[in-house]
């Protein structure tokens, strides 16, 4: 699963174990990975590129024998499958289950060769579920334009108390007027860096706080206003949101909900975003976080020279957001989903092996 997705579900079996359900996972994890007591591995991931992304896949025999002993010995009253699209363990599950099977879609994605080719063997897999969610637009356009049919909309969720504590700043860091923050991987083209450090050569004093794994170019020129944290711990990645006087999310496509945004946004901090379908949505169109022209150098250095030039408008766009973020807390995102099991689990036995 992509990184997001792997966080949603861990972040959903937490939300829905808080509220008294049982809950098991099956995830792609070598034997000797050290797992949460809900999550059972089903051997070791292959890493594919997937829209933009890194997948990380589990799609051989020894998976699919620990998928459906997994769901034989389970008892499950409802399976949810994440991502059914990519070929991995989402796929095997719902070919080796019957019954009441729900599944989130997260990506939004465009027709492609290996898509057509795959679409008969992924039919087999959309034909089983009883209910379908995207937590976006753009990926319930995605599904309705490729596959058919509809989809309940249920965003993805944060758990704004982890973010919204007293958590202080990197030591040696704080906000200062001065400071923009980025975080994502370094080597995805698409999540934006080189758009924000050609944006820097645009603003004289501005240093920029970058967190998250990979490799980046720093131009010669920027290397004494550019530190490079690599990867953070989930406490520290929460530090680098109070450490920076705007976070800056310059994502150029294939997002469909913006869950960095989520979390910047419940931490308090002001967000500046690149104006994709989905940021606008997250920010309310501009009401809680600025929007700069995707893919405009120019435009993000504009933008990001007025709010670290203005105080009071970072403080009223953070307070705005803190407002926003509200309605995408786990709490809230848990009970709608449980509500889609409820429908699907309506007149219906349990999941059972299926001896297809």
């Amino acid at each position: 699963m992509p990184g997001g997705v792997k966080q949603h579900i861990d972040d959903l079996a937490q939300a829905l174990i808080a509220q008294g359900h049982t809950v098991s996972v099956i995830a792609p994890a070598g034997d000797d990975a050290e797992l949460p007591a809900y999550v059972t591995g089903a051997g070791w991931a292959v890493p594919v590129p997937y829209n933009g992304s890194v997948a990380r896949m589990s799609f051989g025999f020894i998976s699919a024998a620990r998928v459906r002993r997994w769901i034989r010995d389970g008892g499950f009253d409802v399976l949810h499958i994440h991502e059914p699209l990519i070929p991995s363990l989402g796929v095997l599950a719902c070919w080796a289950a019957r019954g009441p099977i729900v599944a989130t879609f997260h990506a939004s994605f465009t027709r492609s060769r290996a898509i057509a080719v795959a679409e008969p063997l992924l039919r087999s897999a959309l034909e089983k579920l009883h209910g379908r969610i995207c937590v976006s637009d753009a990926a319930r356009k995605s599904l309705v334009e490729q596959f058919g049919g509809d989809a309940v909309l249920i965003p993805n969720g944060v758990t704004v108390a982890r973010y919204a504590g007293e958590a202080g700043p990197l030591d040696g860091w704080g906000p200062d007027g001065a400071t923009i923050g980025f975080l994502g991987r370094l080597d995805e083209e698409r999540k934006g860096l080189p758009i924000l450090l050609e944006a820097l050569k645009r603003l004289p004093g501005v240093k920029l706080l970058v967190a998250g794994p990979g490799e980046a170019k720093i131009p010669k020129e920027l290397r004494d206003r550019v530190t490079l944290l690599g990867m953070v711990s989930e406490a520290d990645k929460i530090r680098v949101y109070h450490s920076v006087d705007v976070f800056c999310a310059p994502n150029t496509r294939g997002e469909s909900f913006g869950i960095v945004l989520a979390e910047a946004m419940a931490a308090g901090a002001t967000v500046l975003a690149s104006d994709i379908p989905a940021f606008r949505r997250v920010l309310d169109e501009g009401q809680a976080g600025a929007l700069f022209a995707n893919g405009d150098p120019d435009s993000l250095a504009r933008e990001a020279r007025a709010l670290l030039d203005a105080p009071e408008r970072r403080v009223k766009l953070a307070s705005a957001a803190r407002v926003a973020v509200r309605k995408y807390d786990w709490s809230t995102v848990a009970r709608d989903v449980m509500r889609v099991y409820e429908t699907v689990m309506a007149g219906a036995g349990g999941v059972e092996e299926d001896a297809l």
